[in-house]
């Protein structure tokens, strides 16, 4: 199986019904090695990650979309962001090692949220109440409720590989029978719930569609590739740094000589010495004025 990372989307010629696989290693390995996290919090970050992709597929947009869980879990933050260009990065963020495996537990009782941030229109955002026990429970739901959508979804994640599996209703119509329209999806879904983790991670899609869809006429469309970027940046550091405040920071310089700062999502370390905080604070005193 190719270690590429990347989504290929495939459609059915006699049913209103679209699909994308996607498959992540290096990106998944790269925002893993990032952090010390338990497995059940790194397979659950790698279906993050692949929803991530798979919304971002699904949905048009230039520019980010986020999607995060807001809950009362162990995890008091987990989520994944991917752009228009194919980068993608995430965090899970904990203030006592958690102890669970199960996504319930870990994201307790709240709301997924996605939002998709586009440099052309308005940032629109999502809410959907957890349920299911799964992402994937509650990615359906979010369909159902915001989209009128049927959509079905299916993670497989090992210590390599996080891989997702997303078969969606078209909104428009090529079978005019609602009844026709509803035995397609039911027949195709049905097919998909077959579906093992072993299979997701190990066969290709040519072979995965075979295995699953053989009697169906199915085309799939050339891949794209997505890969691991984070978006820090020493500028945009900077202005965190002065959003701190003038009499916080002034204090970590009198103490430290220093102030260094380290990104949440990559751990890249960005230091300032006491010329450059007295500098940054004085351009942001004179926009003030």
């Amino acid at each position: 199986m190719s270690t590429q990372d990347q989504c290929q989307r495939f459609l059915f010629s006699n049913a209103d019904v679209r699909g994308e696989i996607v498959r992540l290693t290096k990106s998944y390995t790269d925002t893993i090695s990032n952090q010390a996290y338990p497995p059940a919090v790194s397979q659950l970050l790698g279906e993050f990650l692949a929803a991530g992709v798979l919304l971002g597929s699904a949905i048009k947009y230039d520019g980010r979309l986020v999607l995060q869980v807001r809950g009362d879990g162990e995890l008091s933050l987990i989520m994944a962001e991917c752009t228009s260009e194919g980068a993608i990065r995430g965090i899970a963020r904990f203030d006592e090692m958690p102890v669970h495996t199960d996504f319930d537990a870990l994201a307790g009782s709240g709301v997924l949220v996605i939002t998709v941030d586009s440099r052309q229109t308005e940032p629109y955002q999502g809410i959907v109440s957890l349920q299911g026990g799964s992402l994937a429970a509650s990615l359906q739901a979010y369909f159902e409720q915001s989209e009128q959508l049927h959509s079905w979804f299916f993670f497989a994640v090992d210590n390599e590989h996080a891989c997702g599996f997303m078969l969606q209703q078209l909104p428009t119509a090529m079978q005019k029978d609602p009844e026709e329209r509803e035995a397609g999806w039911q027949h195709l879904m049905t097919l998909a719930q077959t579906l093992t983790a072993e299979e997701m991670l190990k066969l290709d899609n040519n072979e995965l569609l075979h295995r699953l869809y053989h009697q169906e006429q199915v085309q799939l469309f050339e891949p794209r590739d997505f890969h691991y970027q984070c978006s820090c940046s020493r500028e945009r550091t900077a202005r965190a740094l002065i959003s701190i405040g003038k009499q916080e920071v002034d204090s970590i310089v009198a103490e430290q000589g220093a102030v260094k700062i380290a990104c949440e999502f990559c751990g890249t370390e960005y230091q300032f010495d006491a010329s450059e905080v007295a500098l940054l604070l004085q351009e942001r005193s004179d926009v003030l004025h």
